[in-house]
């Protein structure tokens, strides 16, 4: 729930400023960014390989993914920090006496490759999204798993990645460090045929001013909302890498947008929503992303892409305002309301051949056997 306080401070309308000379001016690209938010998890259960299949299925521009990184340092696919109960289940222990059974509970950082494939994360339907197709039995992956499908589904190398690391900047013993996600995710990125159409990003802005400094080439993103945004008390806040937006000139619109440009973001990654109303028709409502950081952002070069989208209504505004692309869990209806407004929408992924490399797939994505 978002504080009294943090809603204060969101005050909407901007001056512009002097654009700087990076990130370089944004270029259009060819088709709306709709992007499959955990592989988009209004359809299907969250962040597993049949999510990602049936985002290509259904027309995804771009597939959006966590990565998290396991205590024997494997990078793999999943949004918590810790196994939730709601969303896993266990089977049995990797290895006789494992002390750490049951996993459930348990921090992702705490646990090997091996512990943390033994859950079932696929039978499992989220309560706030009743449409969820299951999948009984099937584990988390690895980023390198999900490539590997990624490349027999999409032989023409077409899919464009939206990579967040999931790195904890409040509670720091929680997750692996910015430098050690970086360092590992970049390790597989490089060595992927989609080593160019990987957009890197994270709330963690550390992350980000590590990652561009690794490797110019790769865009960033700056995921931000209110709470990380805005601390209590005039704190600075430990997400944005050390900046304060009272550093920068004009209202928290063009602070925030200022504060992405300065740490070379090529995207501003904005959340849609800033009160606990969520539908813009109730007087209640307050969005966090605004006509006014849009412009700004835009008028600074970066292109600006929202989260979690999944209201039609605030679609239609953000389309309206000229946004780059919209993060959604329902890639399948946004697409449809894009292409319905005139804009060119990315082409659907055969069914059959999709489908074909998920089922070679789930046989290495399926819990093993307890011992």
């Amino acid at each position: 729930m978002v504080s009294g306080f943090l809603l204060s401070v969101l005050v909407l309308p901007v001056v512009l400023g002097t654009p700087g000379q990076y990130p370089l001016q944004r270029v259009p690209s060819k088709y709306f960014d709709v992007q499959a938010h955990r592989g988009g998890r209004g359809n299907t259960v969250e962040s597993i390989l049949p999510a990602f299949a049936w985002a290509l299925i259904d027309g995804a521009t771009t597939l959006e993914l966590d990565n998290a990184i396991t205590e024997d340092g494997e990078v793999v696919v999943w949004h918590d920090e810790n196994i939730v109960a709601t969303k896993c289940q266990d089977t049995g222990p990797a290895f006789a006496n494992d002390t750490q059974f049951p996993y459930v509970g348990k921090y992702i950082a705490n646990l090997t490759l091996a512990q943390l494939q033994t859950l079932d994360c696929g039978s499992k339907r989220q309560i706030d999204f009743p449409l969820q197709s299951t999948y009984p039995g099937v584990r988390i992956s690895t980023l390198k798993e999900l490539f590997s499908f990624a490349e027999c589904a999409d032989p023409d190398f077409r899919i464009l990645w939206n990579i967040e690391s999931k790195v904890n900047a409040e509670h720091t013993n929680q997750t692996r460090s910015p430098e050690d996600f970086v360092t590992r995710q970049h390790h597989i990125f490089i060595n992927s045929p989609y080593r160019h159409s990987i957009t890197y990003q994270s709330f963690d802005w550390r992350t980000l001013v590590v990652m561009k400094a690794l490797d110019r080439s790769i865009p960033t993103s700056a995921l931000v909302d209110l709470e990380t945004a805005v601390m209590p008390d005039n704190e600075t806040s430990p997400w944005l890498a050390g900046l304060r937006l009272d550093a920068f000139p004009g209202d928290m619109s063009a602070q925030i947008a200022s504060a992405a440009h300065a740490i070379n973001a090529d995207i501003l990654s904005p959340a849609d929503v800033a009160s606990v109303v969520v539908d813009p028709t109730l007087p209640e409502y307050v969005p966090f992303t605004t006509r006014s950081m849009v412009d700004y952002a835009h008028h600074l070069g970066m292109l600006v892409k929202p989260w979690t989208v999944n209201r039609m209504s605030i679609v239609e505004h953000l389309l309206d305002w000229n946004v780059d692309g919209i993060i959604t869990d329902y890639p399948n209806m946004v697409r449809r309301l894009v292409q319905q407004r005139s804009r060119p929408v990315a082409p659907k992924y055969p069914k059959k051949r999709v489908l074909e490399c998920l089922n070679r797939h789930l046989q290495k994505a399926t819990s093993p056997s307890p011992q």
